[in-house]
């Protein structure tokens, strides 16, 4: 599905990702595990269209998709949450989450219109249906919102695009430990409902725990790669990630 071969990623004179290959098959949830700076959101970005590469490919259902302008890539089928969330602040809840829909709504031809509002709308229904506080907020100011809300709100606003695949930046960045329980189940609900997904994590044991296969980043690198059950039993990570 997703197949990344050989990607070097630069900036300026700096190697960041250093020939790194994986794949996502199509229906698996995957992590990739790793020290804050080891890389794991610059491939992400790369992925994403955000940043450009130096070598390598990016392949999606066997296409490349390398030089795509990103709004291209969501439309495909690739949609991320980024570390940080990238809300709207001044916006409301309905309008972040409309938001993103807007490649399908660009797309769209004018007599498609009216069918497509009405996929938007049982769109946003899933949405409330994973996260119903947002129903509850949806005319309130996306910055008002607590961080927990906001991740939510980043994580609906993700599936609006209607993904194939779900790219998850930290996810449970800067939040309670019961938050980040509530956002994990929720993630593993949304692979089951058969999308695909990508998680980038520093809170290793929760992501190897959630996740079907993981890879191990350090220093722009895969170092190590397998199960995740074979990854939690491995001496290294036991000792550098999960204490």
């Amino acid at each position: 599905m997703l197949t990344i071969e050989n990607l070097n990623v630069c900036y300026g004179q700096i190697n960041a990702i250093k020939k790194v290959s994986f794949e996502v098959n199509k229906g698996e949830i995957v992590t990739i595990i790793g020290a804050n700076g080891a890389g794991k959101s610059s491939i992400l970005r790369a992925i994403s269209g955000i940043v450009g590469i130096r070598s390598g490919s990016i392949k999606f259902f066997g296409k490349m998709i390398n030089g795509l302008p990103p709004a291209k890539i969501v439309s495909l089928g690739i949609s991320q949450v980024p570390e940080g969330r990238g809300i709207f602040p001044n916006l409301t809840v309905l309008e972040n989450l409309k938001l993103g829909a807007f490649s399908r709504i660009h797309a769209a031809k004018r007599n498609e219109r009216k069918t497509l509002n009405n996929e938007i709308n049982l769109d946003m229904e899933k949405s409330y249906g994973y996260f119903p506080i947002l129903k509850k907020r949806e005319n309130q100011y996306a910055g008002t919102l607590s961080g927990g809300e906001q991740q939510m709100l980043a994580i609906g606003r993700g599936l609006m695009a209607r993904p194939k695949i779900l790219i998850l930046d930290e996810p449970s960045l800067g939040l309670s430990p019961i938050l980040v329980k509530d956002i994990l189940g929720i993630i593993s609900e949304i692979h089951k409902s058969g999308i695909s997904v990508l998680l980038v994590e520093q809170k290793a044991y929760l992501a190897l725990k959630l996740t079907e296969r993981g890879y191990v980043l350090e220093n722009g690198r895969i170092v190590l790669a397998g199960k995740t059950d074979e990854l939690l039993r491995n001496d290294h990570v036991r000792s550098a990630y999960l204490g």
